[in-house]
């Protein structure tokens, strides 16, 4: 596995993590709502404004993360494109090296054999 496949797989990794933490978050954001629901109908505005903070907080860090995890997705994508153009540039030498020996020995069915079936006519 090259480098860049490493990348590639930590920054999945890591972007599933942080949609995790953001939906962790989000249910904090729901608990806190229903704590400060609560709290108003019992008439404890202290403690109802304390839960609403919680909420609204609850509730930025869960866009943050969602945010973050959307960035590094697309990072992700632009490794992923890397990642299978090197793989095809690889192919490529090799399908060149192929017809060049093809080539010099002039033998015109080796030359359509060592293209893919997609170029053959």
């Amino acid at each position: 596995m090259s480098g860049l496949e490493k990348a590639l797989f930590n920054l999945k990794f890591t972007a599933k993590q942080l949609n995790r933490q953001a939906a962790k978050a989000g249910k904090d954001e729901q608990t806190e709502k229903a704590k400060l629901k609560k709290a108003i109908q019992q008439n404890h505005g202290d403690i109802a404004k304390i839960y609403a903070q919680n909420a609204i907080r609850k509730q930025n860090e869960r866009l943050n993360l969602l945010r973050l995890a959307s960035r590094i997705d697309a990072v992700s994508s632009r490794v992923q494109t890397a990642v299978t153009m090197r793989q095809v540039t690889g192919s490529m030498a090799n399908v060149v090296k192929g017809m060049d020996g093809a080539m010099r020995s002039m033998d015109l069915e080796k030359v359509g054999y060592t293209l893919p079936p997609s170029y053959r006519g």
